[in-house]
């Protein structure tokens, strides 16, 4: 309750995104799989920026 109004660190927004496009990716694996595997890469890029952001210490 009183993390209600709690900005999001930018380390959380990208994971909450990796994760959407992951789910995207798994979802479009079974239908079209050159889709998947773009969404895959964008995921894979967004993670890049999670673990340059951890080195760099921000959270």
């Amino acid at each position: 309750m009183f993390g209600l109004f709690k900005k999001k660190s930018k380390i959380e927004t990208l994971r909450a995104q990796y994760k959407k496009l992951m789910k995207e990716a798994y979802d479009l694996s079974t239908s079209n799989r050159m889709a998947s595997d773009k969404k895959h890469a964008e995921a894979s890029e967004i993670m890049d920026e999670i673990e340059a952001l951890a080195k760099a210490g921000e959270q």
